[in-house]
């Protein structure tokens, strides 16, 4: 099952290994489309905090893809494949792509249930990764979710003005 502390997945070998890089693969289609919806916020966020806000959404969307390629690189390492085209991401995602039309408090709440929504996915990614003795891949999710509940909270606070 491991050598050097790596799982080595094999497709049909174990249903729960299955669920788990399957789930992993949704994560990382949603890190996708969070990605792109982002730096469509990026771009078209305005009013008085554009400046603060378009760094921040930079900082955010530079996070997620570190995320992303984390995820993908963690399927790699235990012989899985991680989801590679937008296609197939938009396929499996269960976030939503952004409109282009939406004001910059839309985009401050969408991306605040965006992130809680991430959270609440990566418990369960947590739970079948450890139910599987995959402390690797449960740990990076920790320390993503961890992450978006910082930022969920910043944002939150933000909003209050």
């Amino acid at each position: 099952m491991a050598k050097n502390n790596i799982v080595e997945y094999k497709q049909g070998e174990n249903r729960k290994v299955d669920q788990l890089v399957e789930l992993v693969n949704q994560e990382i289609a949603n890190l996708s489309v969070l990605y792109t919806k982002l730096h469509n916020y990026h771009w078209y966020v305005d009013g008085p905090h554009f400046f603060s806000l378009h760094v921040k959404l930079e900082e955010l969307y530079d996070e997620v893809t570190a995320h992303m390629d984390e995820l993908a690189e963690r399927l790699l390492a235990i012989g899985a494949k991680p989801v590679a085209t937008l296609k197939e991401q938009l396929d499996i995602a269960t976030i939503k792509e952004a409109t282009g039309k939406e004001k910059t408090e839309t985009m401050i709440q969408t991306t605040i249930s965006d992130f809680e929504q991430l959270s609440q996915e990566y418990s369960k990614a947590i739970k079948l990764a450890e139910e599987n003795m995959d402390q690797v891949t449960g740990d990076m999710f920790v320390g993503i979710q961890k992450s978006l509940d910082k930022h969920t909270w910043m944002l939150r606070a933000y909003l209050k003005k």
